[in-house]
């Protein structure tokens, strides 16, 4: 970013000299050493260089000066009524298009097309040469007002052609149910949009057909599909179609092209069949993980019945940027306070059904803003969800993780931490705008919420102020406890 760049310098003495932003009008601060600097730029590269474009995706949405429209309905509905041999195609909503073919619908892996053939001329034109009543062309995938991460996305064609009757068009596979179709492109590998961009869509899409539906995954990813292996026969019964790697002509009476998207984490019940919400996403999740996780719930049942369980509290850590550097000392001061603690490192190889084992069996979880807090959805509602917001992240933290969370029905909290509790405070001075109203910083752009509050900020918590949310959190679930207990003696 022009003018903005961070630089070191050195004066005569050889003294070191931190310049944090001072270009854009915050302050030099001399320091005694380069700790901050080498901490930043070798301990968290990895993080850092692997991270920075799923962190701007983030970020991206909703952001002022981008271009969208404050009035836009992002809840228009997609193409409601489809005539046989037609396609209609809802481009109205600013984060997905949708295309939705019937009749005679068939793959043809080969040149990334579905075709569907038609004996009717209902528009009066067809191309003499090709027979083409219709071309549309989409990119299946839920982040539409992205153009760089669209541009990543395979593109499809959508073509309606007029049935030629000396041309023997086949079937190798029929189909009796329709097919939905969908990238697993973009920035799946990241759990957040794992959930927001895929499965979710996916569900919102689909869960009205009961299952009789058919996948047609674009991007097809074998590692996507084993992480995904217990949630996705409770959406379809049919088994997935890799559509790159299937040359075999695939026939439908019926194509959803695209998925449908709600909100952040969410699904809006007013939109659905049968006015389906989050919450039944999480009772599908129960079903899908249930059968997995079973026999470690009734070994735990059987070794802890009848006697006092204290409430649990399962601790999503991080490593590099913000994470919390004093994190025994959480863990420790948890405890005395009497809860059950867990620390739980989820990297993105680790079985999705433990990671929910772990938290459908949890009464709270305490997490810092980021990605991993997605799995808030394998919470069982009415349990507790503290995250901790580290400076310049507030709108994101209520955007991405709180409002989806109280629609769940969990018992949010959000807990922004003070100037003094993040490792900016030594880097800063204390009455920089840096510290003071990072809202003023982060409005000046991408590059400067991400330099300054993600890539090089840690927490070290003030443990007295934070355990005061802890025993409230532990006087809360042990109250529901202890009614559980009662409910269940009478």
């Amino acid at each position: 970013m022009k003018n903005s760049k961070e630089n070191i310098e050195k004066d005569e003495k050889g003294q070191t000299f931190l310049l944090l932003w001072a270009s854009s009008g915050y302050h030099w601060r001399k320091r005694p050493r380069l700790l901050y600097f080498i901490f930043c730029s070798f301990i968290l590269a990895p993080y850092l260089f692997t991270s920075c474009f799923i962190l701007y995706s983030l970020y991206s949405f909703g952001v002022k000066d981008e271009g969208f429209p404050d009035n836009v309905d992002v809840k228009v509905p997609v193409c409601s009524s489809v005539s046989n041999g037609t396609i209609c195609c809802d481009r109205s909503h600013f984060r997905t298009d949708i295309c939705v073919m019937k009749g005679d619908v068939r793959t043809h892996s080969a040149s990334s097309s579905i075709f569907l053939y038609t004996s009717k001329h209902d528009n009066g034109f067809i191309n003499n040469v090709s027979n083409v009543v219709q071309h549309e062309k989409i990119k299946p995938y839920t982040r539409k007002w992205e153009a760089g991460t669209m541009a990543t996305i395979d593109e499809l064609h959508l073509v309606s052609k007029s049935e030629n009757p000396g041309l023997d068009h086949r079937c190798d596979v029929l189909h009796d149910a329709p097919a939905v179709v969908f990238s697993t492109g973009g920035y799946t590998g990241n759990v957040y949009h794992e959930f927001n961009d895929g499965i979710l869509p996916l569900y919102i899409t689909s869960q009205h057909l009961n299952k009789k539906v058919v996948f047609v995954i674009l991007e097809y990813h074998h590692w996507w599909m084993m992480k995904y292996g217990d949630i996705l026969p409770h959406l379809s019964e049919q088994p997935v179609i890799n559509l790159a790697g299937d040359n075999r002509t695939h026939c439908f009476p019926e194509a959803i092209v695209g998925l449908k998207i709600h909100d952040e984490l969410t699904v809006e019940s007013s939109l659905m069949s049968g006015n389906k919400s989050i919450a039944d996403f999480r009772n599908l999740l129960d079903r899908a993980y249930y059968p997995r996780i079973r026999a470690l719930m009734v070994r735990n049942k059987e070794r802890k019945e009848h006697q006092p369980r204290k409430p649990k509290l399962l601790i999503l850590s991080r490593n590099g940027s913000r994470a919390i550097t004093n994190e025994n000392s959480l863990v420790k001061a948890a405890k005395r306070i009497g809860f059950q603690v867990r620390v739980l490192r989820p990297k993105q190889s680790t079985e999705l059904a433990k990671i929910y084992e772990a938290l459908s069996s949890s009464d709270a979880m305490v997490g810092v803003h980021g990605a991993a807090l997605t799995h808030f959805l394998f919470m069982r509602p009415g349990t507790v969800f503290i995250q901790i917001i580290p400076l310049g992240t507030d709108w994101a933290a209520e955007t991405y993780y709180g409002h989806p969370a109280r629609k769940l029905g969990l018992r949010y909290i959000g807990y922004k931490i003070l100037p003094k509790e993040s490792s900016l405070y030594g880097y800063y001075d204390k009455d920089d705008p840096v510290l003071t109203n990072p809202e003023s910083v982060t409005k000046k752009g991408w590059e400067f919420t991400k330099k300054i509050y993600l890539q090089c900020q840690t927490i070290e918590l003030d443990i007295r102020r934070f355990q005061k949310q802890l025993a409230h959190v532990y006087d809360y679930s042990k109250t529901k406890i202890n009614k559980h207990i009662h409910h269940q003696s009478q």
